[in-house]
């Protein structure tokens, strides 16, 4: 199948000549994704956050770190080594990579700064120690001895470097220590540097017996416990040193699926290296002595601005394993209840009254799960179909798709295998499906297949009637949970032919159509989007108000973003709620001046996608899986669906737009040099945080 081509909506300016293309108006995507690290960072440094979600927010931003140095600069570092040109901020990639650098240095330090003077010190007040070897009582030190030659030494294989044992290779994100040591081995053989790798198999945080500690919550690092024992791994030798380390590799597997015959198969050989590919960052011990960072450097063929000196645990992510051993609910968030959609016994009847709308987490993913369960039980269902990117382990989606076709369904699961960190187990349920019987299609070669969309056909009398779910999220039960997503669920019969033409496109060869009511990547969303942006720009040139409101997790597409200038200096207000990464400048007299860019960041991941257009006092909403990122608008198989009835309309445009634009307590607003300033309440104008009172409305 050819690759669809971009098409534009109205008339682009000659890049020679277009103000527009100045790279002065555009921020680095890669700087900006780094930079929403430090609000999720600031969550953490919050007093006004009970203790423990702080520290679970710590852990957030340390993660979302080793993901960004997996992926965004592994991509960047690649893009270096084949010369790619820059995007449209002007900054090649050897300049990206030194200002990541730098930022990510900032970002660190931060971390650690919250961990070590005010996360660790205030868990201790409240009974919870993560205790540091020098506050090991002689007590507990004799058990952590114990524990060590019982528990942890009988798996270690300490390697001495020499020219029989060469450096061995160190898998992505573990935890190892290099040990400097003098004197003579059992062969009569000089010491010098050894490794010492924690297998998968030990526990990253130990905790010691409330009997041993006397406190009920004591926890140590299993880096400290093998910094500190480490010279029984090496008897008759001297321990001159031990530093943990940890390095980061590119995790973006690369298959070429036009040279390939099974991308399944294809994909299972690329995971068996993927934990091996290249470095991309050297986190060590602060107190290393420089000769020994440099032959780590040199054994990973790395550059000086790619090493982090630690002062820590080179793994502090790993301490969120006290969040979930601690069962402290006043150091927690209020546990909720969300709330569960009434006539869920009879899901098909429900639909059928009319559309339904689901805002998770304040309302529940049951319905979607129950939907799908009458529909594996109904023996008027002839035929079910579903996209999965993310699912879950042990997911209930995938049982109740097992048992439909168990029972005798039509199942057609569209699989993307290329569902980054999720390839293993999406590899693995497909497997599941079609042993089941299930048709499992792995979508289209060269695009990912990012939409969510279930499909259920059902006898009705002398008819076939169409159920339809459309999500801005994944079918994930956990990620309902801690996401907030939106969910439609319709019988409309326009909506479920649109879902039907897409999944005919996904398991065959149909040609490219034009949907009745819904916008499809890569085909029709990017132009549909630029004709609406456009239109409020017309509209604003005559004289009518006009008015853009888009939310969404991140914003780069030079075309949307030239078109929202131009709305802008037409006239037209925008609002734009992107969570992370942001290229476009808000603020800028002459060119954005009408446009303002908030970040949402609180209890819950924003995930939700929603674009609201004025139309001349007739409004078109939508939901979406999209981000107005080049990928997804261009190189994905993504939909974005209208909400057609008049009062699901109106809960999601208060719910997802009006309650977000009204975040004083949550909310960050970008600046026009790049900046995010938090925003608080005016004087006289009431706290609102948008989550909290969708919690308090919606979850009583």
């Amino acid at each position: 199948m050819p690759r669809p081509q971009p098409t534009l909506a109205g008339i682009e300016v000659p890049a020679e000549h277009d103000p527009l293309r100045d790279s002065s108006l555009y921020f680095n995507r890669e700087l900006s994704q780094l930079d929403f690290n430090f609000r999720v960072l600031a969550q953490a440094q919050d007093p006004q956050v009970p203790l423990l979600e702080r520290l679970r927010y710590l852990c957030i931003s340390c993660t979302n770190l080793d993901e960004f140095f997996e992926i965004r600069a592994g991509t960047l570092r690649h893009a270096q080594e084949l010369g790619l040109t820059a995007h449209a901020d002007g900054l090649e990639p050897t300049a990206v990579l030194n200002r990541i650098h730098d930022r990510a240095a900032d970002l660190v330090a931060a971390q650690y700064e919250c961990w070590n003077d005010v996360l660790r010190p205030a868990l201790g007040d409240a009974g919870v120690r993560v205790l540091a070897r020098d506050a090991w009582t002689p007590r507990q030190t004799r058990w952590l001895r114990a524990y060590f030659r019982d528990e942890i030494m009988p798996v270690l294989s300490p390697l001495g470097l020499d020219p029989a044992h060469p450096f061995p290779k160190i898998l992505n994100k573990s935890l190892n220590i290099v040990v400097v040591l003098k004197g003579r081995d059992a062969f009569g053989r000089d010491g010098n540097l050894a490794i010492v790798r924690a297998p998968r198999s030990l526990p990253r945080i130990i905790q010691i017996p409330e009997r041993i500690s006397g406190g009920a919550h004591d926890f140590v690092f299993l880096s400290a416990v093998l910094s500190t024992f480490v010279d029984e791994l090496f008897p008759g030798m001297e321990v001159k040193g031990a530093y943990q380390f940890r390095v980061t590799r590119n995790s973006e597997l690369l298959v070429d699926e036009e040279e390939v015959d099974n991308i399944a198969l294809a994909l299972r050989d690329e995971l068996v290296g993927r934990g091996y590919l290249r470095a991309v960052r050297l986190e060590i011990a602060e107190a290393c002595p420089k000769p020994i960072v440099r032959t780590l450097l040199e054994n990973f063929d790395l550059p000086e601005n790619a090493v982090y000196r630690i002062n820590g645990p080179v793994n502090l992510n790993r301490v969120i394993q006290v969040y979930d051993l601690v069962g402290r609910a006043d150091l927690k968030f209020p546990p909720f209840q969300p709330r569960l959609l009434p006539g869920i016994e009879g899901m098909f009847e429900r639909i059928a009254q009319g559309d339904v709308v689901l805002h998770h987490p304040f309302d529940a993913f049951t319905p979607v799960l129950e939907l799908l369960r009458q529909a594996a039980e109904d023996p008027n269902v002839l035929a079910i179909k579903q996209t999965l990117y993310r699912s879950g382990k042990d997911s209930p989606i995938v049982e109740q798709l097992v048992q439909a076709a168990r029972n005798g369904k039509d199942v057609t699961v569209v699989v993307e295998l290329r569902a980054r960190f999720d390839e293993e187990a999406n590899l693995g349920f497909a497997d599941r499906l079609q042993e089941a019987g299930v048709q499992v299609v792995y979508g289209v070669v060269g695009y990912k297949t990012h939409a969510k969309m279930l499909l259920i056909v059902r006898r009705e009398g002398r008819k076939l009637r169409r159920y339809v779910h459309l999500g801005t999220g994944n079918y994930h039960s956990g990620t309902a949970r801690a996401y907030t997503d939106l969910g439609l669920l319709t019988a409309r019969p326009d909506i479920g032919n649109d879902v039907h033409q897409i999944f005919q496109q996904l398991s065959g060869l149909a040609p490219a159509i034009r949907l009745k009511c819904m916008l499809q990547s890569p085909f029709t969303l990017h132009a549909g989007v630029l004709m609406r942006i456009d239109r409020e720009a017309r509209i604003a040139r005559e004289g009518r108000p006009a008015r853009i409101v888009a939310k969404m997790n991140a914003l780069n597409e030079p075309q949307v973003i030239r078109a929202l200038y131009r709305a802008s200096q037409a006239g037209v207000r925008i609002d734009l709620i992107v969570r992370g990464a942001c290229t476009l400048r808000p603020g800028l007299p002459g060119v954005s001046e009408n446009i303002r860019v908030r970040s949402i960041v609180g209890r819950f991941l924003e995930h939700s996608r929603v674009y609201w257009f004025g139309n001349d006092g007739a409004p078109e909403l939508f939901g979406a899986s999209a981000d107005w990122l080049e990928r997804n608008l261009l190189r994905r198989v993504e939909t974005c669906f209208p909400m057609l009835d008049p009062e699901v309309a109106a809960r999601v445009t208060d719910e997802a737009i009006d309650n977000y634009l009204a975040d004083n307590l949550n909310a960050w607003e970008l600046q026009p040099d790049g900046e995010y300033l938090k925003l608080v309440p005016a004087e006289g104008t009431p706290p609102h945080s948008a989550q909290a009172a969708l919690l308090a409305r919606l979850c009583g």
